[in-house]
């Protein structure tokens, strides 16, 4: 059976042949011109005391919830400028808060946007090592600028977005 390894590479490469054409159909049909608003512009990074404060509103509405969730703030290039965890919140939690909080800083858009794209088909994402399509992670705008992002991890994806615009909300009072 020398042979064999050769018609699986020849069988997984034809059968993905005959996906492509549907997924990029997928991926051309969801991204259209003018679909979008452009992002705003990037600003001044965020200042500590201001990612602190988004921390310390996160992780009051973990606590209220029970969740025990960790909350990455970076500036727009995506570098860490603060983070907190939760006692007992799963250790691989930190990275994925990290994560979200920098694809959102970097991409200037929520990372929920972009896994809702990949579950409509545009999977292109997928296949961008820096991008992390899960919902968590949102861009903090400031004067309509994006001067950072936060990023949570901890619970459901859709827990983690709620904890992440409940902090967001604290800017606003």
């Amino acid at each position: 059976m020398p042979n064999a390894p050769i018609a699986a590479i020849g069988l997984t490469l034809a059968m993905s042949l005959a996906v492509t054409p549907s997924v990029m159909a997928q991926t051309v049909a969801s991204v259209g011109p003018g679909t979008a608003a452009p992002a705003p512009a990037y600003g001044t990074p965020i200042a500590l005391e201001t990612a602190q404060t988004l921390i310390a509103a996160a992780l009051d509405h973990g606590r209220a919830n029970g969740w025990r969730v960790a909350v990455a703030i970076v500036e727009p290039s995506g570098e860490l400028v603060a983070f907190a965890r939760l006692d007992d919140t799963h250790y691989g939690s930190i990275l994925v808060a990290q994560r979200k909080a920098m694809t959102a800083a970097r991409y200037r858009l929520p990372t929920v946007t972009m896994e809702e794209r990949v579950q409509g088909g545009r999977l292109v994402s997928l296949g961008n090592a820096d991008a992390f399509p899960i919902a968590g992670g949102r861009p903090i705008v400031i004067d309509g600028r994006v001067v950072g992002a936060i990023g949570v991890s901890g619970v459901t994806s859709t827990q983690d977005d709620q904890v992440a615009l409940a902090a967001l909300a604290a800017l606003q009072d």
